[in-house]
């Protein structure tokens, strides 16, 4: 970019609810209002329109005025994609970042005919299988992006395969400073998981391999909501009392201060099958706390460093993920030393680093 003064950036996100991509987005949204002669206007286009994190009030913000409604979703979906082609012409901006996978479509659409330089960013695990005709959509418009962003080089490698001709680049997410880089006291003997309590984050399977550990005094906290009208609390809660633990797991349900759940944790918990990357395995590693996961597709091998600041146990091998969990917890030590291990490498992904990633790949490209 060859002249930064009053350059506009335009970010569109369905929404900013409790939730890793519209962190993110918040992110580097406050990350590129830092920036002299940087104009930032945010789209939140989606059904809610919800504004979870704190932003800046020089950011200008913008929202239909009309209410989706999704018993007439056909109409209600055209509607939107005229109201972004209509808003995004009336902020003129100089690029654009989108964040969604099947929402880059809608945005893409909104945009053909128009000049202005797209990228795409996609959240989810790789190569997940789509619905086709949103499969359809991707493959055709991906293709008038002006570049693509990923998560993990995993998916780099997928999405350059898939599309060739496309410039494609591997920007791992921002992680939060959550304690001012300290170590979390790692003697309470606390349990820590993160996440919506849908069916590919296996709470339940977390669950049982702690209630079958059954060591004296260790508490097993669950911190997220119902998503996807899965009914995920009713469903955990009673497992739990099948199990009869209820003295020993806690759901708190969707919280805005899960700063303070990490700082009183000793491990952090993951039992995700499914993930681009993991927001809050860095969060956890940013309180300073030893992580287990299973390494599935995308994300946690990014941040984990196996037998230095946690473990990554194969999917779905229950055992090794139960004799993993149990040594962290019998082991005070092991848990400060990779409590520590895991605070130096959660460096590589501060705000600034990875906001400015973001700045370079779309201006230097656009």
């Amino acid at each position: 970019m060859n002249n930064l003064n009053n350059e506009k950036i335009c970010l569109l996100i369905p929404s900013l609810g409790p939730g890793g991509m519209e962190r993110v987005m918040s992110e580097l949204a406050c990350y590129f209002d830092k920036k002299e002669n940087i104009e930032i206007h945010l789209i939140l286009y989606g059904r809610s329109r919800r504004i979870f994190y704190s932003l800046p009030s020089s950011i200008h913000i913008h929202k239909p005025k009309f209410t989706f409604n999704n018993k007439k979703r056909t109409f209600h979906t055209l509607k939107t994609l005229f109201y972004l082609r209509r808003q995004i012409v009336s902020i003129d901006p100089d690029v654009i970042l989108s964040f969604g996978e099947d929402w880059n479509n809608l945005v893409l659409l909104s945009n053909l005919g128009l000049n202005y330089p797209i990228y795409v960013s996609d959240r989810a695990q790789p190569g997940l299988k789509r619905k086709k005709f949103q499969e359809l959509l991707r493959n055709l418009l991906y293709r008038k992006a002006s570049g693509i962003i990923i998560q993990t080089d995993i998916a780099k490698k997928i999405y350059k395969e898939k599309f060739p001709s496309q410039d494609v680049a591997s920007i791992n997410n921002p992680i939060r400073d959550i304690q001012g880089n300290k170590i979390s006291d790692v003697s309470n003997k606390t349990i820590l998981s993160v996440g919506r309590l849908i069916e590919t984050k296996h709470f339940d399977l977390l669950i049982k391999m702690f209630a079958e550990i059954d060591l004296p005094g260790w508490k097993l906290i669950i911190v997220g909501g119902d998503s996807q009208k899965q009914k995920g609390a009713k469903r955990l809660k009673n497992l739990i009392s099948e199990l009869n633990i209820e003295n020993k797991v806690t759901l708190t349900g969707t919280v805005s201060n899960v700063e303070d759940y990490y700082k009183k944790s000793s491990i952090f918990a993951f039992t995700s099958s499914s993930e681009g990357f993991p927001n809050v395995i860095g969060e956890a590693m940013s309180a300073g706390l030893p992580v287990i996961a299973f390494d599935c597709v995308a994300g946690p091998a990014e941040l984990i460093d196996d037998g230095e600041n946690g473990y990554l146990v194969p999917l779905f091998e229950m055992d090794m993920y139960k004799e993993k969990l149990e040594k962290l917890m019998n082991n005070k030590e092991l848990r400060l030393k990779m409590g520590k291990n895991s605070l130096a490498k959660v460096n590589e992904f501060s705000t600034d680093k990875i906001g400015e990633q973001y700045f370079k790949f779309i201006f230097e490209e656009g």
